[in-house]
């Protein structure tokens, strides 16, 4: 019973080990006092944290989603500021377990310039760029109701 405690805690304070990486730290919305951690040239429009969880997947990067809430976001109740991804960049000795991601920035800049190549992203851009603003029609009846 108490190897397997001990084994319990072990694994806990290694998952407590892995990076922090919330969707405002690349939004491009935000700024560098609202928690902005890339410059705004390779930042991302308003990114998810399910966004950022698939491309991680795809790079074969160990992760945990958490239902957390950034601190410095004024809505704590938006559920688009939800979302916490725990990633893990070094084993259980401390070397490096990806050679494209040993550092957390290197993680951020590769997060800012995949997203915006996802499908879900380049589908809604064209959908709104083929999209031609609505002509005011007139009203028929009575006026300055």
């Amino acid at each position: 019973m108490e190897k397997v405690y001990t084994e319990v805690n072990k694994l806990l304070l290694l998952y407590f080990r892995w990076i922090c990486i919330y969707p405002t730290y690349i939004n491009s919305k935000r700024t560098v006092q609202e928690g902005r951690r890339v410059p705004c040239s390779k930042a991302v429009d308003n990114p998810t944290y399910s966004e950022i969880k698939d491309v991680c997947a795809a790079a074969g990067l160990t992760l945990g989603v958490e239902n957390k809430v950034y601190p410095r976001e004024l809505d704590h109740r938006d559920p688009k500021c939800r979302g916490r991804i725990r990633i893990q960049l070094k084993n259980e000795d401390g070397s490096i377990m990806h050679e494209k991601f040993p550092t957390r920035k290197s993680v951020l800049f590769y997060l800012a310039e995949t997203i915006p190549k996802l499908k879900s992203r380049q589908s809604s851009s064209q959908a709104s760029s083929q999209q031609q603003p609505a002509k005011n029609q007139k009203r028929k009846g009575k006026k300055g109701r």
